[in-house]
């Protein structure tokens, strides 16, 4: 299985995928990291990425879980896959793949992004990516997880969600 960490800037899909990863012991597949440098520094810039942008980095995280699935592994994907066709197109990597869209309202999201150091987006980039995000498709299937508690307690939650049949689509 392939576990996509989900959603907007600041909501914690580094983290909270690298710690369930670790808990279950699968590989990470950090999504940030593949971005092509063009991207990184349009980013660092405080320009929002256009699908154009983005289509060879999706393909080069669907590429590394096409890889894990055919290893025979599982593994956990931070990527933001913000809209349906993103999704879709992480999908045509035939892995099985189940989408946790971590979510938070936004003031939650800002002021742990005004509070992390190191990272190429900025805040002025979350309200743009709030925009861009889309719901579950009619024929999607995402876990939505809360990112109200600490990184262990959403990570808990990931973990339970895992191991419970795939929610309704949302």
């Amino acid at each position: 299985m392939i576990a996509v960490m989900m959603g907007v800037c600041g909501a914690g899909k580094t983290s909270v995928g690298k710690e369930v990863a670790a808990r279950l012991g699968w590989r990470y597949i950090e999504g940030d990291k593949l971005h092509p440098a063009a991207n990184r520094a349009k980013m660092e810039a405080g320009t929002p990425l256009t699908d154009v942008d983005r289509w060879p980095w999706l393909d080069r995280i669907a590429d590394e879980m096409r890889a894990a699935d055919a290893a025979g592994g599982s593994a956990v994907v931070a990527c933001s896959a913000l809209r349906e066709v993103y999704r879709d197109r992480l999908r045509r990597s035939g892995a099985d793949i189940r989408f946790l869209h971590l979510t938070g309202d936004s003031e939650l999201i800002r002021h742990r992004m005004e509070g992390r150091s190191g990272h190429y987006m900025p805040l002025s980039l979350l309200d743009s990516q709030l925009e861009m995000l889309e719901p579950a498709g009619p024929h999607e299937t995402i876990d939505q997880i809360a990112i109200t508690g600490s990184i262990g307690e959403v990570a808990e939650a990931v973990t339970r969600s895992l191991s419970a049949e795939p929610a309704s689509s949302s």
